[in-house]
């Protein structure tokens, strides 16, 4: 695989006639369709690309399904779901290209209790499929949601560099937690939303580096940037990662040999 070979683990997709769930976060009003997102990639030499689940549409993983089917070597997704789901119909999403679950937790006003058994469930499921769940949270959250996330044995992605709060960064508990998630060998963080968290995220971005290293990180740009629309041009988010990360042979597997592995079974 060339050095050059990029993967953006962070994009979503979208139609103005997908439902929304009742008060959502954001309520974007134009589609980003997958024929988009793939003249976006091949705009920015992007080659493969994840779709993550996307809190305003709720379980309705429909049109990520048909991104999927119309792209199979090139997209995979992740989806979110609101009930338990059988063994079987996951199987058959894994066929079609689905590798995980997020759970959109950010912005409630109480975290789910995921210690139910149905949640439990769940995550032993997609544990026994190789899928990996993928946090949805603030910083200060994960600590009370990735002790149960690890117990089940279930890979973890962490997306927008951990979300460490703003003000004690790296020092924050939530940092912490997730480097020990890290250090017990089945979470990856992603670098992405570094403008979510400001003049820090460069810094976050290396301390991430030194304790993980590159073979669990992953870049991605959050594309389209949804509550930020035209304030990121996508070509930014690449030359962010080239600045927040000099090696060149860690930047390398951060672009690309790890998101393959991790989200492409390495092919």
């Amino acid at each position: 695989m060339p050095d050059s070979f990029k993967i953006d683990a962070h994009v979503h997709v979208f139609t103005t006639d997908m439902p929304l769930i009742d008060n959502p976060r954001h309520a974007p009003n134009y589609s980003f369709t997958h024929q988009q997102l793939i003249a976006t990639l091949d705009e920015n030499g992007i080659d493969r690309a994840v779709i993550a689940a996307a809190s305003p549409w709720g379980d309705y993983n429909d049109y990520t399904l048909a991104a999927l089917r119309a792209y199979p070597q090139r997209l995979r997704g992740t989806a979110i779901f609101k009930r338990p789901v059988e063994r079987i119909v996951l199987e058959a999403m894994s066929r079609d290209g689905f590798v995980g679950m997020r759970l959109p937790f950010i912005g409630l006003p109480k975290l789910p209790d995921i210690t139910t058994f149905d949640y439990r469930a769940l995550f032993c499921r997609l544990a026994d499929l190789d899928w990996h769940v993928h946090p949805h949270v603030e910083g200060d959250d994960l600590p009370k949601i990735l002790p149960t996330l690890e117990a089940c044995g279930v890979k973890i992605v962490v997306d927008h560099l951990g979300r460490p709060d703003p003000k004690s960064g790296v020092n924050s508990e939530g940092f912490r937690a997730l480097r020990r998630s890290i250090d017990k060998g089945r979470t990856w963080v992603k670098l992405s939303g570094g403008y979510r968290l400001g003049p820090q995220a460069k810094q976050v971005a290396r301390e991430l580096l030194r304790v993980a290293g590159p073979d669990r990180l992953v870049w991605a740009s959050d594309c389209p940037f949804v509550g930020h629309e035209g304030q990121f041009p996508y070509r930014a988010t690449i030359d962010w990662l080239v600045d927040a990360i000099p090696d060149a042979t860690a930047r390398a597997k951060i672009f690309g040999a790890t998101a393959r592995e991790l989200y492409f079974n390495g092919e």
